[in-house]
Formats: structure tokens, sequence, C-alpha cells
């Protein structure tokens, strides 16, 4: 047989024709698609098609041989230069939620955000060479997380919604939940910090600190809300907090202005005198929640990342419960 109809399930109605070929079809790639679509191989209700139609319930789908047929090199997963299948693959891990517009990524522990000076593999590196997988448009990152920051970070699968999420965050309609482990109990257990920060370097790279006199030219407003969670004596403290804007380091750098750095915090003094033995070096800071607008109205998107491994057997040595305070 050298052609097959595949009708459109009551579940698929609205669903793109590209999203439902990368369902059905992995292994067929968006450019691989577009080919079958220009020369006419793929039709639907035996009309000429593009990408980006919304399919009906009940519609027939054309899909000829070829694409069943096993090829030695698959355009869905063979890699663009400086991207592997393995990048592809964790990419696919980190995914934790995902529709036509946007896409909701765990970031692991000391994957860079954005390429720099001697970063070679970076997130947004590793989304631009996926474009066919994403619908051709090249995946836009909507905010950034530092490398060592574990946790929900949101990406735009448009042009479109880019622009709409980055109004949304501009005007802190976004509201981001960050857990962190802390040295010390903030004293009150409630909070706000409101510092001003410019950035400064340093031997140990680039950092913030608290803005002087005379530097309001240069300074940075920041603002964030703290609450302490749960604490083990007066050694540590996990807390809540909630950036109203959105500095560089911000978190990490009020924390270290009011006494309580965050654990495993390099810059700001957050390695030394762990508060207890066998706690791991890496930096407990996680974005836990992110609660935003959806780009195309109707909705909100409401993703929350599960602990990174290193926190985790943190939250068990100190008898946290991750469950208990949600």
């Amino acid at each position: 047989m050298s052609v097959e109809t595949i009708t459109v399930a009551d579940g698929e109605a609205d669903m793109r024709l590209d999203r439902w070929f990368r369902v059905h079809f992995p292994e067929v790639g968006y450019t691989y698609l577009q080919k079958l679509l220009r020369s006419g191989q793929v039709r639907v209700d035996s009309k000429r098609a593009q990408a980006n139609d919304r399919l009906s319930a009940g519609s027939e789908i054309r899909v000829p041989a070829i694409v069943r047929q096993p090829k030695k090199t698959s355009p869905g997963l063979k890699a663009p230069p400086g991207v592997s299948k393995g990048d592809r693959g964790a990419i696919e891990k980190m995914i934790l939620f995902e529709d036509d517009h946007v896409l909701v990524l765990n970031k692991p522990f000391g994957l860079a955000v954005q390429g720099g000076t001697g970063t070679k593999k970076h997130i947004d590196g590793m989304l631009e060479g996926m474009a066919d997988r994403f619908g051709g448009e090249r995946p836009r990152l909507v905010h950034r997380l530092d490398r060592d920051t574990t946790g929900v970070l949101l990406v735009a699968k448009t042009r479109e919604a880019a622009a709409k999420l980055g109004r949304t965050f501009q005007t802190r309609s976004a509201a981001k939940t960050y857990w962190a482990l802390v040295k010390g109990v903030p004293k009150p257990p409630q909070g706000k910090v409101e510092a001003a920060l410019v950035k400064a370097s340093g031997p140990d790279g680039d950092r913030v600190r608290k803005a002087k006199p005379g530097e309001q030219d240069v300074a940075m407003h920041a603002t964030t809300h703290y609450s302490v969670i749960d604490r083990v004596a007066h050694k540590a403290a996990w807390v809540s907090l909630k950036p109203v804007t959105g500095r560089q380091h911000q978190l990490r750098a009020h924390m270290h202005l009011i006494g309580h750095p965050i654990v495993g915090d390099n810059k700001y003094e957050g390695d030394v005198n762990m508060p207890a033995e066998n706690i791991d070096k890496e930096l407990h800071l996680h974005a836990r929640r992110l609660v935003i607008p959806h780009p195309k109205g109707g909705k909100t998107i409401d993703v929350t990342a599960p602990l990174p491994d290193h926190m985790r057997r943190t939250w068990d040595l100190l008898g946290f419960d991750e469950e208990k305070f949600e």
C-alpha cells in the first residue's frame, strides 16, 4: 500500500498538523514534514495543507507509505550542528508543561540558561537546535535562572507568545516562588527586603552588592518577600522567597544582606561554615513554582518543579517534609 488514510480522533480536534505528526510519527521532523506538504504527499481531507493548520475531529489525513519506512538517518532525530541526540533527550526530560504556545522546563543544577564567555553548552542553544521539534519557530526564553539555580524555566514557542509573556513579566503579573535553605534563621520569620543592587566584579566572577550613596544612576531597585517555612534550631531555615523584581542574583544577594546567605552559594558566603555535616555543597536555591496568565488568555499556567536531588537529600537529612508545606 503506497498511501494510508488516518482519521483524526475526537481528542485531537484543534491540534496543529505538525503536532499531530509528532505524536503519531515522531521520527518525521518538521523540515521533512514541510517537504511532504509542499509536494502534496500529505493532505488533509484530500486538500493541500500547511504545518500549522488546525485539525478537526473526523478529518482524514493522507500519509504516504514512505513515512513508515525505516530510515538510516531520521530527519526528526538527526541533531543539528552542536546539538546531540543526548541534548535533545535531556530537554525532553526537563519538560514539565507544554502546549502549542508555551514550554515549561525543570532546569537542572549546573546548566547555563544562555551562552557567555567559556559557556558552550546552554539551554538556549539546545532549544535553538530543536526548532523542528517545537513547531518550526525558534523557542525563546522568557526569563532567566542562574547556572546553579534549579527549577521552573518558562520558554515561549512563538514570537507572539514571547512578546505577551514578556509584557506580563514587566507588569509583575507573574507569581514566582523559590525555595531555599539559608544559614541561620531570619528574624522576623516573615519580612521584606528592599535594597537596590549594583553589579560588581570580583575574583570569583560577577556578583551584585548593595548600592552606595551616589550610585542611584546605576542602581537597580529590588524587592524580595521571604517567609520561614521550617527550621533546624538556630542553624538553618527552609525559606520561601517571592521576588517582586527580577534582578541578577537578587535573592542570593538579599539573603546575604540580611545575614542569612543561601547554603552552597560560593559568591555570597553560603559555602562556608555549613549548618550541618554531609550537606551537599551545591547552591540550595530552587525555582519551585510559577503562576502566570496564559499568553492566549482564558486560563492560567501553574507549574511546580520537584526538588533537585541535592536539595532532596538535604531535606531528608534535616527532616523537612517537601509535601507538608505546599
